[in-house]
């Protein structure tokens, strides 16, 4: 026998050949795309595709512009020409996230890139994993563990109140940069209520490392890296060094994660032999709590890897996306002075500076102007699925083709991109009316009919998504930005320290984040903005 003519020639040979199908596979869908006769704009850059238009618009509205130009369904180019199904069709919509966890999972790349960052955490894991990590976590984040951590969103949001009387007091024009400060207090809130540890990130204290560190990890973020964009999009280049910014913080996080995890699981032992007594509310240790309940199945219970993955999770998640919309609501503040005016009104009536979650729920038009807020400037502008089988999805809307052809359903095949524009749907002029792109707090309470069918778990937005894989820290996110904003208002009257004409929406190219920043800050990404004092009548 030849061993190499009769056992490595056909293994090469198969092997090799298998590849080659495997290329020309993947070049065939990308050349000829499945649904590639939808409607849609064409590709202006072969490497990022229509993402180019996205990153540069400077009004953060092109899904609004193509939805109006497409229709309610139509058809993107994506990085390296991957073709994008985008709708905002509301059958469409209910039928993706309803199949969230057996049909549209996060993109590959995607997971890859939060993977990186945060670990197997519950914004990175898929199907059974997903289903086990949620159900174990969801007590954490219930009415009542959230009630129990409003004092700490109040007792943060008034020492950031104090951070900017002082800073205001030493500069001349009493400018202060709004989203460095809000992203310092939110980090110090998901240390106290996270995991009941001070980061001292606006006391500048010896634990304020991770502040640091994370202000250069969303820095970095906020910029292309190409050898970021390679190493997400292709398995090849995965093995090549982490970025060194995102090493540092995710080495952190690990640290203080283990050191937070221990003294959590002793926490919760302790707690049970208390017969409840004393226990502490933080997320972590609900958490732990939660994972050794008697009743809860061993396979159904966490694994210390498994809360440890959800330490970065609450780090990032849990602060950056309330001080990015924090940031946009002040923003709006210093653009609608009417709307401010009414604001501190009924925020001054309230007879304290420490209110409880039912007293900050009980303030009309504080709840509409969130409500507004998080409508027009929703933090994350859109987001992304894959198909993980063939599947057809319904539409309320049919669409015509470039062929002429009427479809009234979309047949997707296994690994079609499926792009939900989240901030196009919030102003959607089908569902809120001709005035939807216009920032009226009022609408809230006779809102139209059609925007009930939006399916997201808040107030008829998809702000927080909806279905199986919503943001589980909604409540949690809601209640701390009515705390922030309750206390800064009734401190400080908010004028712009640049143009109006200087802001943008501008979101980086390989980040869905949008906050409202300074061109002549870019690309630092700041917000300037003037703060006065408010003189109270005695």
């Amino acid at each position: 026998m030849n061993l190499l003519t009769d056992v490595i020639i056909p293994i090469a040979l198969v092997t090799a050949s298998y590849a080659l199908c495997l290329v020309i596979s993947s070049l065939y869908r990308r050349l000829f795309p499945h649904l590639r006769h939808l409607p849609g704009p064409k590709n202006p850059h072969l490497l990022y595709g229509n993402f180019i238009e996205i990153a540069e618009d400077d009004t953060a509205s092109t899904h609004e512009k193509w939805a109006e130009k497409y229709g309610q369904t139509y058809r993107l180019n994506g990085l390296l020409k991957a073709n994008i199904l985008v709708t905002q069709d509301l059958k469409a919509i209910h039928h993706i996230l309803r199949y969230s966890e057996e049909v549209y999972h996060k993109p590959d790349v995607a997971r890859a890139a939060l993977g990186r960052l945060l670990g197997d955490g519950v914004l990175v894991v898929e199907g059974e994993k997903h289903k086990m990590q949620r159900r174990v976590m969801n007590p954490a984040f219930g009415p009542i563990q959230i009630r129990a951590l409003t004092e700490i969103f109040v007792d943060k949001s008034l020492e950031l109140r104090n951070y900017w009387m002082r800073e205001i007091q030493k500069s001349s024009n009493k400018e202060v940069i709004v989203g460095a400060g809000l992203s310092k207090m939110t980090l110090d809130v998901i240390g106290r209520a996270g995991f009941n540890y001070d980061f001292e990130a606006l006391s500048g204290g010896a634990n304020s490392e991770i502040s640091r560190a994370f202000a250069a990890l969303f820095g970095n973020l906020n910029r292309t890296n190409i050898l970021d964009f390679l190493r997400t999009q292709f398995l090849i280049f995965r093995s090549l060094p982490v970025n060194p910014v995102i090493r540092n913080a995710r080495g952190l996080m690990d640290r203080i994660g283990n050191e937070l995890l221990q003294d959590a699981k002793e926490m919760a032992r302790s707690s049970e032999k208390q017969d409840g007594i004393g226990k502490s509310r933080d997320l972590l240790s609900l958490l732990m709590r939660s994972n050794l309940d008697n009743n809860l199945p061993d396979h159904q219970r966490m694994s210390d890897e498994d809360v440890l993955a959800q330490i970065p999770t609450f780090f990032v998640a849990g602060h950056e996306t309330t001080s990015t919309s924090t940031t946009s609501a002040i923003y709006v503040l210093t653009q609608h002075k009417d709307v401010q005016t009414k604001l501190r009104q009924e925020l001054l009536a309230v007879g304290t500076d420490s209110p409880s979650m039912d007293e900050l729920s009980a303030l009309p038009y504080l709840d509409a102007f969130v409500r507004e807020v998080l409508r027009l400037h929703a933090p994350v502008t859109f987001i992304t699925r894959a198909a993980v089988k063939d599947d057809i999805i319904p539409l309320k809307e049919p669409v015509i083709d470039l062929n002429g052809k009427t479809l009234t359903e979309l047949h997707v095949k296994k690994g079609q991109l499926i792009q939900i524009p989240v901030k196009s749907m919030n102003k959607d002029k089908k569902l809120w009316g001709e005035d939807a792109w216009d920032f009226i707090p009022e609408r809230w309470g006779k809102e139209p009919e059609a925007a009930h069918e939006i399916p997201g778990v808040w107030s008829h937005l998809l702000t927080f998504i909806g279905g199986a894989r919503a943001c589980i820290g909604w409540r949690f996110s809601v209640v701390e930005m009515k705390a922030i904003l309750f206390t800064l208002i009734r401190a400080f009257e908010f004028d712009l320290a640049v143009p109006k004409e200087d802001v943008t929406f501008k979101r980086p190219l390989m980040v869905s984040l949008s906050r409202p920043v300074a061109k002549s800050h870019l690309p630092e990404r700041r917000l300037p903005v003037i703060l006065t004092p408010v003189t109270r009548d005695n």
